[in-house]
């Protein structure tokens, strides 16, 4: 047994293992790019995300916010919606097809 040092410059394995390593770590880094955190299991999308998402301005949620229409949490400052709110706030203003 030789008291040689492996190191990835000498052992293509170690070299490969590596290079595996880099590629799973950009793979998650990717995945987990787009995730946000949850609080207490649920989504919370800031103005920007929920604007983009409903096709809204920026300004007509701080106007639905003022007049109350719109649940929100404030949190250091940041405007945060749940959710669950905005699919209850969806489903309430849904009406059927006139026949």
């Amino acid at each position: 047994m030789s008291n040689e040092l492996v190191t990835s410059e000498n052992n293509e394995r170690i070299k490969s293992f590596f290079i595996s390593m880099d590629s799973l770590s950009s793979a998650m880094e990717r995945l987990f790019a787009g995730k946000r955190p949850t609080l207490f299991g649920e989504h919370l999308y800031t103005d920007r995300e929920l604007a983009k998402k409903l096709k809204l301005s920026r300004r007509s949620l701080q106007d639905y916010r003022n007049e109350g229409r719109i649940p929100h949490i404030k949190l250091g400052g940041k405007i945060l919606y749940r959710s669950s709110d905005i699919e209850k706030l969806l489903e309430s203003g849904y009406r059927d097809k006139i026949k």
